[in-house]
């Protein structure tokens, strides 16, 4: 079976919470995905950095987790900024138009820059 590990860490003195995405983000794995990202909001936690840099895998449902928070998380002015995308995962975002709606850049500083 096909894993999924999520790690969260808090940027304190940036107030910006980042969090580890590895292994395979599908459909038997995202409700771990969601509970996660539900729990931050609910901290009123809307500065959210995914490191994707050791993903494998996104089905449309992974995809999905982020854009049905996304709306949330800018309207308490907040963003999700994608971070160290595998090309491959990237591509599906591209396709998609994702890259229109989400900031995607290749490391930690110029995610932190992005909520500056």
């Amino acid at each position: 079976m096909r894993k999924l590990n999520i790690t969260v860490d808090t940027l304190v003195e940036q107030h910006i919470t980042k969090i580890i995405v590895e292994g395979f983000l599908d459909a038997h794995t995202v409700p771990e995905m969601e509970k996660v990202i539900q729990e931050l909001l609910q901290k009123e936690q809307y500065r959210l950095v995914v490191d994707f840099s050791d993903l494998s895998y996104i089905s449309s449902a992974g995809l999905g987790v982020f854009m049905g928070v996304i709306g949330d998380v800018k309207s308490n002015n907040g963003d999700i900024v994608l971070m160290k995308m595998p090309p491959k995962i990237y591509k599906v975002f591209d396709l998609l138009g994702f890259t229109e709606i989400f900031s995607i850049v290749d490391n930690e500083d110029a995610a932190i820059s992005a909520f500056e």
